[in-house]
């Protein structure tokens, strides 16, 4: 009995690790979450009898993500798609993405659910992981290269702006050459007055020393 008991929680420990890979899959993968949606949607309950070792698991599909564990959910009398298979067969399932493999899985259940589950498994592999990561760490760096269309409508936009700016200097030469003319006019204002200022100066200083020497 203590065997027994150690060996069920072993399997929960298992189960939580999966279940958190699972859940981290389903953030990186949008194919991924395409595919378990329609399964969430309807809330279908997988069982999953494996052999060598024989382990019986159940998985729940939600909005929150695939839920594992070792009993059958208590508002469900049965799974809706029961999958039979040795545990090599679905770690080959997995790993190979490859529809053959999966079709060797006994499965049974509602037709349409089961091809939705079958779905899911492929779009689980590994393959489609590496690739889905591979566009996540590229991110925009990798940018579909533009149609001529665009390209014209860039070069169309380019030699708008280099016209808009032509014209931004013209106007900026034009003000600076009307600055530079009005500068000169007041050089030349300022002499003048400078001029008269001194002329005028001169004038009173005669007139001064005429009216002391009569």
């Amino acid at each position: 009995m203590k065997r027994s008991t150690l060996s069920h929680s072993f399997l929960n420990i298992i189960l939580v690790f999966i279940e958190s890979a699972l859940t981290l899959l389903l953030r990186l993968d949008p194919e991924l979450r395409k595919a378990a949606y329609p399964l969430a949607k309807q809330g279908t309950v997988v069982g999953l009898r494996l052999y060598l070792p024989h382990v019986q698991v159940f998985a729940t599909f939600t909005y929150k993500g695939v839920l594992l564990d070792a009993n059958l959910p208590a508002e469900r009398s049965e799974p809706d798609v029961i999958i039979n298979a040795y545990s090599i067969q679905v770690l080959n399932a997995i790993t190979t993405h490859d529809s053959e493999t999966t079709d060797k899985l006994q499965m049974r259940g509602e037709t349409t659910q089961v091809q939705l589950v079958k779905q899911f498994i492929m779009q689980l592999g590994l393959g489609s992981l590496i690739q889905s990561v591979i566009r996540k760490v590229k991110g925009n760096k990798s940018k579909p290269k533009p149609t001529d269309a665009e390209m014209e409508e860039k070069k169309s936009d380019y030699k708008l702006r280099i016209k808009e700016q032509q014209t931004q200097i013209s106007t900026l030469s034009i003000k600076n050459r009307e600055l530079e003319t009005t500068v000169k006019e007041l050089h030349s204002k300022q002499k003048t007055l400078m001029i008269t200022a001194v002329v005028a100066a001169i004038i009173a200083i005669g007139s001064l020393v005429a009216l002391f020497v009569n």
